[in-house]
């Protein structure tokens, strides 16, 4: 029912800026949470960010701290992942996800709607 698209990912260097965004369609997307989630080769898909339905609240893993910042705009339908500062560790392919389960959302089996990821690779 609820389908969702991301965009904006690329090749940039080491130091770089780049967002990731993710259009929702279907179903009412302020009654969902969103959340970010990436996959690089070879590993298992691990979270990255979440933010609330109306975005208030944010968290994010230990290692993106700092440098990510997940936002959304419920008029657009629309959640964002903006990267400052890259890595070639954040090298993946980068999915959302949207959830109905309040509170803390970390793991992959607590969201029912995925996109089909876009991806992102940071050379060194």
């Amino acid at each position: 029912q609820v389908q969702l698209v991301e965009s904006g990912g690329g090749l940039v260097q080491t130091g770089d800026s780049l967002r990731v965004s993710c259009g929702a369609s279907g179903g009412t997307f302020s009654n969902f949470a969103m959340g970010w989630f990436r996959q690089a080769p070879g590993k298992e898909r691990k979270f990255v960010a979440r933010i609330s339905r109306t975005g208030g609240n944010t968290y994010y893993t230990d290692s993106v701290k700092g440098r990510f910042t997940i936002s959304r705009d419920n008029a657009k339908n629309t959640v964002y992942l903006r990267m400052n500062s890259l890595k070639p560790e954040d090298t993946g392919v980068y999915y959302c996800a949207a959830t109905g389960v309040l509170g803390i959302t970390t793991t992959a089996t607590q969201y029912d709607y995925w996109g089909q990821g876009t991806q992102v690779t940071v050379s060194s």
